[in-house]
């Protein structure tokens, strides 16, 4: 299938590591320019090396914290600037710290909602006028299966993640007539460097192995195995082609069948 990604410009936050260098490793298979963003510039570049080198396509590295409105007036920026247009926009961040909701001071959620909600605005309003410029595109906000089945002990991002789906949904039904498609996707438990690092520390903790740990999770997925970074990405580039172009405002999640909701 062709998906008529080549010679197109994308941009992907969160991407030095995980399950956003994994989308912006296949958009670049696919021709598609990449802008991937992270705040560590020594991990960054590594990365932005690694796929232009695995793929022939252009990667840019810049550097930016998702939750500061100036660095994403940069990233954009920087990106149109590089490649002379934009067609997908991904929008991934880290997720915010754990904890309930009396654990949480107001500087806590304000900044879960900087990273994780206002981020999303921020990239959709820069991002925009340079879609708008190509006759269409693509919007793919990586979220969590928490927009589906709010997870115990993780308040701000249950919180700030369903925000997201809300803004999509209307942002799908205002684009629309503009062809920009606008769509979430989310992970569920998937073996990233991030996983193996929370849960190498719970491992410890209890006097256990990291294998057994994963081997425990991945019994809770009726696939029976946890995911890798590349199945994500998967649902991320269909969405981001020329095929998926009447796909708009859904809210997808990749977890094995795991997700107990119907919707």
């Amino acid at each position: 299938m062709d998906l008529g990604l080549d010679g197109k410009a994308a941009l992907v936050g969160g991407a030095s590591r995980g399950l956003g260098r994994a989308v912006a490793e296949g958009l670049a298979r696919e021709g598609c320019r990449v802008a991937i963003a992270a705040r560590g510039r020594e991990a960054l570049e590594a990365a932005a090396r690694e796929i232009g080198g695995a793929t022939g396509v252009e990667v840019l590295p810049v550097v930016c914290d998702m939750s500061r409105y100036d660095d994403i007036k940069r990233f954009v920026a920087q990106t149109v600037e590089r490649f002379g247009r934009l067609d997908v926009v991904v929008n991934n961040a880290g997720g915010p710290p754990p904890g309930d909701f009396e654990e949480h001071s107001e500087e806590a959620w304000q900044k879960a909602l900087d990273q994780n909600f206002l981020s999303v605005a921020r990239v959709v309003r820069e991002a925009l006028p340079h879609l708008r410029r190509q006759g269409g595109g693509r919007i793919i906000n990586l979220t969590s299966v928490a927009v589906k089945e709010p997870i115990p002990g993780l308040i701000l991002s249950n919180a700030a993640r369903l925000g997201v789906v809300g803004l999509a949904k209307t942002l799908s039904r205002e684009l629309g007539p503009d062809q920009i498609t606008v769509n979430n996707v989310c992970p569920g438990l998937t073996l990233t460097d991030r996983m193996r690092e929370l849960y190498g520390g719970r491992a410890e903790a209890q006097g256990r192995t990291l294998d057994e740990l994963l081997a425990e999770e991945a019994k809770r997925i009726p696939l029976g195995r946890l995911a890798q970074p590349k199945d994500l990405a998967a649902l991320v580039v269909f969405l981001a082609s020329e095929p998926a172009r009447h796909i708009s405002g859904t809210t997808i999640q990749v977890d094995g069948g795991s997700t107990g909701a119907v919707f």
